[in-house]
């Protein structure tokens, strides 16, 4: 039996997001590889002394499509025109009194500034707040990543607090802004809120 909102297909303006698959090996890899210099200053990196990370995309997947199945996090690709352009990851999923889970993303660099990543984590929050059955979604930036921060201004999302070294990424634990939300504050929907707020532009 699946977990509540697993697998999963979104589509809006252009932009699918679907379940991750065993199946998009070639496709990671070739994006992975072709924007390595691109997503190297925002990847998380192991510290030194911890467990090292799955060295193989299967070995990845593997463990995603497992935690995901427990309802632990819901992996998804984004999709442009049929083309494999990055992921969003809802991790940290927590029930019981606090049905809350934190979302990470990257777009691949021939996507960004298109407003792929944006309306793609607004169909992912309105999918939590839907079927997922979660009260509250968070976002952890780097404050020098100004490609993400847009995103989150994008959606209108508040900033709650901020993190010193709170993850470690390109080698070094670094400082982050949280961003989140909770249904309450979007009862139009966060992809709708998107789109408000490009109309507006």
């Amino acid at each position: 039996m699946n977990a509540p909102g697993w697998p999963a297909r979104l589509e809006s303006e252009g932009v699918v997001v679907r379940s991750l698959r065993k199946s998009d090996a070639d496709q990671w890899q070739s994006v992975r590889a072709r924007n390595q210099d691109w997503l190297r200053p925002w990847d998380a990196t192991v510290p030194p002394g911890a467990a090292p990370r799955p060295s193989s995309y299967k070995m990845v997947v593997r463990s995603l499509l497992h935690q995901a199945r427990q309802g632990l996090c819901l992996p998804f690709v984004v999709e442009v025109e049929g083309r494999f352009v990055g992921q969003v990851t809802v991790s940290n999923v927590a029930r019981g009194s606090a049905q809350w889970a934190s979302i990470g993303y990257w777009v691949a660099a021939e996507a960004a500034g298109r407003g792929v990543a944006p309306r793609a984590v607004a169909m992912v929050i309105d999918h939590c707040f839907g079927q997922v059955g979660l009260h509250r979604v968070e976002i952890c930036v780097r404050p020098e990543n100004t490609n993400s921060l847009r995103v989150v201004e994008k959606l209108g999302l508040e900033q709650v607090g901020y993190a010193p070294r709170f993850l470690h990424i390109d080698g070094a634990w670094r400082d982050h802004r949280i961003f989140a939300v909770t249904v309450e504050e979007c009862p139009e929907g966060i992809t709708t809120r998107l789109q408000t707020h490009q109309s507006h532009q």
